[in-house]
């Protein structure tokens, strides 16, 4: 019940937030010999909001995940990306071109949350399929969302509350 109520409280928050910003970006996963790209639209507070595989890293690929994550989530304020053309192309379709930055390390928020993406894929030793590849990326996310509590932004007590309905929360899917 409460953890129910907290994530309620954190999506009002995190959909009225005055930073609204997105970071895109995509990392390169080999699945039997052949290169796919793992596309991710992370944000500002790291949290993984859509990610998505593809073969190719052109502008049809990036105006895909673009667009359903605008669908799910609506428009941002800024979208950060790095200086891949395909992610401009597909802001120029979109109409969103001007709200595009793509300056040094402003794209950081999104290399890090790689980070745990590729531990969990070493100690997988590798993917089979595209198919699996997904689905692990969508549990991925949703278990990183769930326990990502922000722990600068509040006090000490708060936290702890929030940890505790979390794990709460788990426990009960879990069984």
């Amino acid at each position: 019940m409460f953890a129910a109520e907290i994530r309620k409280a954190r999506s009002v928050s995190f959909h009225n937030s005055l930073q609204w910003r997105w970071h895109l970006d995509e990392v390169f996963v080999r699945i039997n010999g052949e290169t796919h790209y793992l596309r991710r639209v992370v944000d500002h507070e790291g949290e993984i909001l859509k990610a998505f595989v593809t073969k190719r890293r052109d502008r049809k690929a990036a105006l895909k995940i673009l667009k359903k994550a605008m669908k799910k989530y609506g428009n941002p304020k800024v979208i950060v990306t790095d200086k891949l053309r395909s992610y401009g192309a597909a802001m120029k379709v979109i109409g969103n071109k001007a709200h595009q930055e793509t300056k040094r390390w402003l794209n950081n928020r999104a290399k890090n949350s790689h980070q745990p993406f590729r531990r969990r894929e070493r100690a997988m030793i590798k993917f089979r399929s595209a198919k699996s590849l997904q689905k692990f990326v969508s549990i991925h996310s949703s278990v990183h969302n769930h326990f990502n509590q922000e722990r600068h932004l509040q006090s000490r007590q708060n936290f702890e509350f929030k940890r505790e309905a979390s794990l709460a929360e788990w426990r009960q899917l879990a069984a």
